[in-house]
């Protein structure tokens, strides 16, 4: 199991405590200092059936640039390019099991899906 994680997110905290406390092994990655490429956001945009411009954190002040990019197949490279350039953009905590089964884990009910 894989976790994306900003240590500074109460929401990640949240899960790693209680992957911690479950007793699960997993490997964070902190997607700030190791964003992913394209390919893999791609990827992880697949296994959550989502367009990248609902994985967007829109609050962000880095998000500023994507309000007038159009949310439509012909701008995805342009959204993506944009987290990885960027990847405070990505919501998180994003969670990927071994089975490859992929959550955005901000919500205890989420988060119990990866839990024995």
């Amino acid at each position: 199991m894989e976790i994306w994680i900003n240590p500074a997110c109460s929401k990640c905290r949240t899960a790693t405590k209680a992957l911690d406390e479950a007793g699960v092994a997993y490997t964070v990655r902190r997607y700030l200092d190791d964003p992913p490429t394209a390919a893999e956001l791609t990827d992880v945009l697949s296994r959550l059936n989502l367009e990248p411009w609902d994985l967007v954190r829109h609050n962000e002040p880095a998000a500023g640039p994507l309000r007038d990019v159009p949310r439509d197949p012909a701008h995805r490279t342009t959204w993506i390019e944009a987290m990885v350039t960027h990847p405070i953009l990505i919501q998180r905590p994003i969670i990927t099991a071994d089975d490859h089964t992929t959550a955005i884990a901000r919500d205890p009910r989420t988060l119990a899906n990866f839990l024995p």
